[in-house]
């Protein structure tokens, strides 16, 4: 696993996955979003956002990014995983759950109160490894745009 930062891991391999997971959402953000996005999680100075990049045989095969935010709840920062995405080809390895680890104990490191995420209700096959490694809580969202 890599940490994102602008030395260690390259746009394009980054860019590749970050447009696979849009795809497995059925979604096409902006290269002006992408770009943003890939410049707030490799900047040093970001430190509540920032994520990793899991590589097999030298080929980027998935992604995990992570924003810490305060809660009212506790002294310590929440972590949510907010993106997570391994090429298809690649799943069924253990991967997902090597970039959930990473940021479990990356989390840990930094003294986050607990790391959450949430799921699309038809994603089965996320919420297999989900239900084996995490607690699910109940809680519905809701949205206003």
């Amino acid at each position: 696993m890599q940490a994102l930062s602008s030395a260690g891991i390259q746009y394009s391999d980054w860019l590749q996955l970050w447009q696979g997971y849009q795809q497995f959402y059925q979604v096409q953000l902006t290269e002006e979003l992408s770009l943003n996005t890939w410049q707030k999680l490799t900047d040093p100075k970001q430190e509540h956002i920032y994520g990793f990049v899991a590589y097999l045989d030298h080929e980027a095969v998935g992604l995990v990014h992570v924003i810490e935010h305060d809660s009212c709840w506790t002294i310590q920062p929440y972590a949510y995983l907010q993106d997570l995405f391994v090429l298809n080809e690649q799943r069924g390895q253990g991967i997902a759950k090597a970039l959930i680890e990473q940021v479990h104990a990356y989390t840990k490191q930094r003294q986050c109160d607990r790391v959450y995420w949430l799921t699309h209700q038809d994603n089965d096959v996320a919420q297999k490894l989900y239900d084996q490694i995490a607690r699910k809580t109940g809680f519905i969202q809701y949205r206003l745009n």
